[in-house]
């Protein structure tokens, strides 16, 4: 058995189609289906059910796909110790965020990048965290940030990284942007433009404004926060949103950023990576860039353009798993 052979294989229960395979694989179609039926032939099982087309993966196949990811993984981390230890590391790193997460990674990227000059990183940043999960465990991607509830953890890693707490996001010229923080039933009474439902972030804002006896149905849903900044900019509607977007996009002369109070709700941010030892390199040393950082702190620090607001006991609000 070679790897070339469990190469092959993994693409084609990739790709669903042989020469799609053999195209990601840069070999012809004829070379790939060989050296499939050579590995079926050492293993003398059938691990594609075969037609005119591909008719999926025996459930012998099934099985040996899980394996060959595993392995493949294997192979490729060992390649990239052995250069680590010659040259530093090297290679790709893939990592993954949700949407909401997406601007998180801009700090732990920098200092994983000033530690392994030679180190690319590759970023996706429209991943749910069903997703994420999934590409983590196929040893689809090195790393992912995003909120991890207990039912997204199996087979992973998962280190805290920092609390996410909510701002609402008001026109200057509405009567609320005067004060310096507003309550949610507050902000339930406004006009809102909010995440769609099947976001994490907008689950764990549902649930504090149910909490909160207060039954929200927004005019206008969207899943981007940059869009959210245009609504609210428009004067028409307010919104919620992740207090780390303050960083990446401040907010200007027309709109204010108001801490949400009572509750002072807020979800814990996680770094994980594929709890399979000895791992990806690559992975290993972006866990360590990112838990280096006490992002908590630097997250939990005032903006120029905040006013201080007294503390408050926090809230906190756990994603589930979700498919």
């Amino acid at each position: 058995m070679l790897f070339r052979q469990l190469e092959y294989f993994v693409a084609v229960a990739r790709e669903r189609h042989f020469a799609r395979a053999a195209q990601s694989c840069y070999v012809s179609q004829p070379a790939l289906s060989a050296a499939i039926a050579k590995l079926e032939r050492e293993l003398n099982v059938t691990l594609i059910n075969r037609g005119h087309a591909y008719q999926g993966l025996t459930p012998e196949g099934q099985r040996l796909v899980v394996w060959a990811k595993r392995i493949l993984a294997e192979q490729e981390a060992f390649k990239t110790e052995v250069a680590a230890v010659r040259s530093g590391v090297t290679g790709t790193l893939r990592l993954g965020t949700d949407p909401t997460a997406s601007t998180t990674p801009a700090l732990p990227v920098a200092a994983f990048c000033a530690a392994h000059p030679r180190a690319r990183v590759q970023v996706r940043s429209r991943l749910s965290t069903g997703e994420l999960h999934r590409r983590l465990r196929d040893f689809e991607l090195d790393a992912a940030i995003a909120h991890f509830g207990p039912g997204d953890r199996e087979g992973l890693q998962v280190v805290p990284l920092y609390r996410e707490r909510y701002v609402l996001l008001v026109a200057e010229d509405r009567p609320a942007s005067r004060d310096t923080t507003v309550t949610w039933t507050e902000a339930a009474r406004l006009p809102l433009a909010l995440l769609t439902p099947d976001m994490d972030v907008r689950r764990i804002i549902d649930d504090v404004f149910a909490e909160k006896g207060c039954v929200v149905t927004p005019q206008v849903e969207t899943d981007s926060i940059a869009a959210l900044y245009a609504h609210v900019g428009s004067g028409d509607r307010a919104s919620v949103i992740p207090h780390t977007w303050l960083r990446a996009m401040p907010v200007n002369g027309r709109i204010r950023a108001l801490p949400l109070v009572d509750p002072e709700a807020g979800a814990q941010i996680s770094v994980a990576i594929h709890a399979g030892t000895p791992g990806s390199v690559a992975a290993r040393a972006f866990l360590d860039a990112a838990t280096g950082l006490g992002l908590d702190e630097v997250f939990g620090r005032p903006l120029p353009h905040e006013r201080p607001v007294a503390p408050s006991k926090p809230r906190h609000f756990e994603t589930s798993a979700r498919p």
